[in-house]
């Protein structure tokens, strides 16, 4: 089963989770609303992590930084889109009130949601845990050259163009599918 951690603001129903539901079928694909609060969202994500029978994790900018923390006590195989690095840093001039873009629903970023990321925020990698890392170099957002120095010794995708989102993200599921394939977890 794959886990599908959505980023910042988004909802675990959305166009990624979906494309790897159809790929990958509905029933090897869970895709959940995180909590706003980062350690609620570790919490809910650990719980999933215990209750199902997740083999590999996909990780969306927020999200490829919740499976990066995740990874530092049971690695699993994570295939990371866009990830954020130290959303701590990158959020801090974004205090305040937002709302989710999938339904509006209203959250606040404090002082106490950067200090609980950057306590999430790991300075390495072990040398067993296994990522493939797609990265868009037009990420409007972050900047993919952080992304690509931090995983350097990982599996790294540069790809040109693109934007944070991920344009044509359907494109790389064979990919991801192949990559998986070779880890021994999951084939399409």
């Amino acid at each position: 089963m794959i886990l599908f951690i959505h980023g910042f603001g988004s909802c675990g129903w959305g166009g990624k989770s979906l494309a790897l539901r159809r790929h990958f079928g509905l029933k090897n694909v869970i895709a959940p609303d995180l909590p706003f609060d980062p350690r609620q969202a570790g919490e809910k994500i650990s719980s999933i992590l215990r209750r199902y029978p997740v083999s590999a994790m996909v990780g969306s900018s927020l999200g490829g930084f919740f499976a990066t923390w995740l990874n530092r006590q049971n690695p699993l195989p994570t295939i990371l889109i866009n990830p954020a690095l130290r959303p701590h840093e990158k959020l801090g001039p974004h205090l305040g009130r937002h709302r989710r873009w999938c339904d509006a629903l209203p959250f606040s970023v404090t002082e106490d949601f950067l200090a609980s990321l950057k306590a999430m925020h790991r300075n390495q990698l072990a040398p067993e845990e296994r990522y493939l890392v797609l990265l868009q170099q037009a990420d409007e957002v972050l900047d993919y050259r952080e992304a690509a120095a931090y995983y350097r010794e990982k599996d790294l995708r540069l790809l040109p163009g693109g934007s944070h989102r991920f344009d044509d993200f359907n494109a790389h599921l064979p990919d991801i599918a192949d990559w998986l394939g070779q880890v021994g977890k999951i084939a399409s």
